[in-house]
């Protein structure tokens, strides 16, 4: 009976990194979208400002860092295990690849919209800028719940 199947130590660290980046993403993810939603529903103006900055501000210094460790984890555990075709070719690692690819675009434009939604709310607008930002925000952490799911379970 096999309890355990050993891998090569040089992996350790790449994947490791993989992993935190990949669950910094999600924890930052989640914190941006629960807070955005949260001053989406408040009554007071003052308070769903702050929370509104606080929020973008998340964003803008959280996912992206999270998201290159993820990604720079990625390719190196890729580029360190020689992984057989068969499972380069495998659906789980496409769907790691297809969330990831699609999420730094995803990411790319909720920055954005960010960034002009933190200098708009000087102004008093810049609401309908944090609500997209919420749905990007609750629908990346959709795909990459299951871009984990894949990861953990590995179906063929």
């Amino acid at each position: 009976m096999i309890l355990a199947l050993n891998r090569a130590n040089s992996i350790d660290v790449p994947l490791l990194l993989h992993v935190l980046g990949a669950m910094l993403l999600i924890g930052t993810l989640l914190v941006v979208a629960l807070t955005l939603l949260a001053a989406w529903r408040r009554a007071d103006a003052d308070e769903g400002t702050r929370l509104t900055r606080f929020g973008l501000k998340a964003l803008l210094m959280g996912v992206l860092p999270s998201y290159v460790l993820m990604r720079i984890g990625a390719h190196w555990t890729e580029s360190r295990e020689n992984l057989p075709e068969e499972v380069e070719e495998s659906t789980w690692l496409g769907i790691g690849y297809i969330t990831a690819d699609a999420g730094a675009i995803l990411i790319l434009i909720s920055i954005v919209l960010a960034a002009i939604g933190l200098r708009r709310l000087r102004n008093g607008s810049g609401s309908r800028l944090a609500r997209a930002v919420a749905v990007i925000s609750v629908l990346l952490l959709a795909a990459y719940v299951v871009a984990v799911w894949a990861m953990t379970a590995k179906p063929d």
